[in-house]
């Protein structure tokens, strides 16, 4: 796509801009940031489709070899109009490449806690801790309020119990580490971290909320569901189905090429007053992935007595035109669209433009946020 910000900014002092990358299914997406004092600069940003690395149509998911991957991560590199000026950079991770759980540990010391918690996640992980690498934290004292009413509780009735605190628990396998590390190796980039993706979202889109809130995460072959309460990721869940399937329907039922379907899909959308064939198609895909997602709601509403505040959408397949109206007829909670340039600087007149493709930047903002912080 043409980049409207390649001419708008001057790029002298390199050593301030960062890159925030997310290697999706379907495409891969880039953010250039720059710090001014504490605000985000956006630079530039741009997308390039992986289809065509796959043999595949634009819009369909892909499953590419590392040295596929950096092929289209070069050429998006080497774009002029994206014009990117910094190899510094941060990576996301898929969310099905990790497997993340909250676990109850008794309340003990930080060193307690690294001794206890790669043996209490043997009961978690279905292949040898020696496989992964582990990460976690401590959910907040304010998460377990519940254990101040059981403390009270037992010392009525004279038992002495034994504090516990929750624990988020992340792993990822070496293996996926080590595949991008290779990519990011090959194609000349500095990486100090990889992210799971649905931290960077959290980070783009998501401001100090105390109430829940549902990220609602549409890609090309699945659409990821998150339910966050005060930076905690409380439930997650994938339903098999995303952007894809649309196109694929419209295909079939109309007897079109996918190309045309993808064009078709993305220009008409399900707006009001737009083609009522089109509509209905994509109704019914969207449909099962509504109840899906209102089954995740109730499930978690049930479990913590809570109701969410709001649900976010994010992901490409989220920027089908009329999608936000159709989800909040399926929702009885309000549907809001991610923004994740509002974290940023750039000029007014681009606000429309970043409005529209803000949802399927989520993760790499994110990204380049959390790599804009070690410049501090």
């Amino acid at each position: 796509m043409e980049n409207p910000l390649k001419n708008l900014f001057s790029f002298k002092k390199k050593s301030t801009s960062v890159l925030g990358i997310d290697i999706g299914s379907s495409a891969i997406k880039v953010v250039q940031l720059r710090k001014k004092g504490e605000r985000a600069v956006l630079e530039t940003y741009g997308e390039l489709a992986l289809g065509p690395y796959a043999g595949v149509e634009i819009g369909q998911a892909t499953n590419l070899q590392p040295n596929k991957v950096v092929e289209a991560l070069t050429d998006l590199m080497a774009e002029k109009e994206v014009n990117l000026t910094t190899n510094s950079c941060g990576m996301a991770i898929p969310f099905s490449s990790s497997l993340m759980s909250i676990i109850e540990m008794p309340l003990v010391s930080f060193q307690q806690l690294s001794v206890m918690i790669p043996l209490e996640a043997r009961k978690y992980i279905p292949v040898p801790i020696s496989e992964v690498t582990l990460d976690w934290s401590i959910i907040p004292r304010e998460e377990r309020e519940e254990d101040e009413d059981e403390e009270l509780d037992s010392k009525e009735k004279g038992v002495t119990k034994i504090k516990k605190t929750d624990v988020l628990l992340v792993a990822i396998h070496n293996e996926t580490l080590v595949r991008y590390q290779e990519i990011i190796r090959k194609s000349g980039l500095q990486s100090s971290f990889f992210e799971i993706e649905i931290f960077s979202t959290m980070r783009a889109v998501l401001e100090e909320d105390k109430d829940p809130v549902m990220i609602f995460d549409m890609g090309a072959a699945s659409t990821k569901l998150y339910i966050v309460e005060r930076g905690i990721v409380k439930l997650s869940h994938t339903i098999n189905r995303g952007s894809q399937d649309i196109t694929s329907m419209i295909s079939k039922s109309l007897s079109i090429p996918l190309a045309q379907a993808e064009i078709l899909k993305r220009s008409v959308g399900i707006i009001p007053g737009g083609q009522t064939d089109i509509r209905d198609i994509v109704r019914l895909s969207l449909d099962y992935i509504f109840s899906e997602a209102n089954q995740v709601v109730l499930s978690y509403q049930r479990k913590y007595n809570k109701t969410l505040s709001k649900i976010v959408m994010v992901g490409g397949g989220s920027a089908l035109k009329g999608l936000g109206e159709l989800a909040q007829d399926g929702f009885q909670t309000p549907v809001v669209p991610g923004n994740p340039f509002l974290k940023t600087e750039a000029p007014a007149f681009l606000e429309p433009i970043l409005r529209e493709t803000g949802p399927e930047f989520a993760v790499a903002v994110g990204v380049a946020l959390r790599k804009l912080q070690e410049l501090d």
